[in-house]
């Protein structure tokens, strides 16, 4: 039994040693903690229980432009493939891969010699077909004169007449027959119908093509003007009409971007809203304009189009890093004359070029926390770093010389451990008995 009581003391004991070891190094951490913070300071800005030091900015009034912004991508103003028209041996390109042509500029030219010569037989059967009208008309002027003169019967007249008008349609059908066979020639000549660029050759010289053929020989884009096809969410649809009925003889403003959504690429104006939206994604089309006289533009890219819908007049901006984002909705920190940061919810209206349009929770001028927004509290003193003191030098937080938090002007750097306390003193006393003299005032025994 003894030796079991005695285990159970020696086990009572060490646990009691350890649970006051562990009181007293507590208890020092919690009084350096304390004597080295600032006196005089108070508030909950941070867990520790001193000030938070914030980045803070400046509410501000500006006339903001109001943006809309969509995914879209570039369509040629026009379009053609060059197709035979006529069946037969490609003679001779007439262009260049990449060449800008003109309306009437020759691309190709088809065998002419099968459709030449039906031209020539065309125009041998109306040169027969007149002939014989001629005839039937001679015929027809002497049976008016003979039955006149009630020498011929009405029926040889009526006969001799009629085969006069026959005559003269069919020379009309040779002549119809005659334009065709010469449209069908210059089919041959295939020719530009609009300006544009040339792509890449579908068809070399030589090849046998067919008007059926659905290849053709060459494609035509037309780069100046070019349209550019994009989409808004449907939520947009009336700002956008809004904006056309408040003026509607000034265009509205498109601007088309990069894909990065850094270089604008070119400016043009709306043309046309679509006529419906489109129920599965719940957007709606437009198509705007552009000159693209650089060159900047081509078809089948795809860019960010921005749609100026309007100016907004008088406008709040923030830094865009001052909106933060809860369960309740946005919010902001405002900076109180004492100092004291107010979370107040905020309605943004967009976010451009890191700027927030703010339309309701701010006023002009007021200060606002930029930065270091994760460590304050409602209610909780704030430092603010960076802001100008007396001389032009920055503070710690913005107060003025002298205040708690600010290091005094002339004191540059801080001190050494141990200094300035009761345990610093004890060590200078006892570095003085050891050396035999007494130091002088801030300077080691060592100087």
């Amino acid at each position: 039994m003894r030796p079991k009581r005695r285990i159970i003391f020696w086990i009572l004991l060490v646990a009691l040693v350890a649970v006051g070891g562990w009181w007293f190094v507590a208890r020092r951490s919690s009084a350096a903690s304390g004597s080295g913070g600032a006196p005089g300071r108070q508030g909950r800005g941070s867990f520790g229980g001193g000030p938070v030091p914030v980045v803070a900015g400046e509410v501000k009034k500006q006339d903001v432009p109001v943006w809309l912004d969509g995914i879209g991508t570039v369509q040629a103003f026009n379009t053609v493939t060059m197709r035979a028209r006529v069946d037969g041996e490609i003679q001779k390109i007439a262009f260049t891969e990449g060449q800008d042509v003109k309306a009437g500029d020759l691309l190709a030219v088809i065998d002419a010699r099968p459709l030449q010569a039906a031209v020539t037989q065309a125009e041998a059967k109306k040169k027969q077909d007149e002939a014989l009208l001629a005839n039937a008309r001679a015929v027809l002027a002497r049976n008016t004169d003979l039955i006149q003169k009630r020498v011929l019967d009405q029926q040889t007249f009526d006969t001799s007449k009629y085969q006069a008008d026959q005559l003269a349609a069919q020379v009309q059908a040779d002549q119809g027959a005659l334009d065709a066979a010469k449209v069908q020639l210059d089919y041959t000549r295939v020719i530009a119908p609009i300006d544009g660029r040339t792509g890449v050759r579908l068809v070399d010289a030589g090849n046998v093509v067919r008007a059926s053929d659905q290849t053709g020989i060459v494609v035509i884009t037309q780069l100046k003007p070019v349209s550019v096809v994009f989409t808004l969410p449907e939520a947009n649809l009336r700002a956008i009409r809004d904006r056309q009925a408040a003026a509607p003889d000034e265009p509205v403003k498109v601007v088309a971007l990069d894909r990065a959504n850094t270089a604008s690429l070119a400016e043009g104006t709306l043309t046309v809203v679509d006529n419906q939206i489109d129920q599965t994604t719940g957007t709606i089309r437009l198509k705007a304009t552009f000159a693209n006289e650089d060159l900047r533009l081509w078809p089948g890219q795809f860019i960010n189009a921005r749609l100026l819908v309007d100016v907004k007049k008088g406008g709040l901006i923030v830094p865009a890093n001052v909106i933060q984002r809860g369960p309740q909705g946005s919010y902001a920190y405002v900076i109180k004359p004492d100092l004291t940061a107010e979370m107040r919810p905020v309605s943004v209206a967009q976010t451009e070029d890191g700027m927030a349009l703010v339309d309701k929770g701010l006023n002009e001028g007021e200060r606002v926390v930029v930065d270091g927004q994760y460590k304050l509290q409602p209610g909780g003193k704030v430092e603010i770093s960076g802001a100008p003191r007396q001389g032009g030098k920055p503070t710690g937080d913005g107060g003025k010389p002298g205040e708690p938090g600010m290091k005094p002007e002339g004191e540059e750097k801080k001190a050494s451990p141990g200094e300035g306390t009761s345990e610093g003193t004890q060590r200078r006393g006892r570095r003085s008995r050891e050396g035999g003299g007494t130091p002088e005032p801030n300077k080691s025994p060592a100087s």
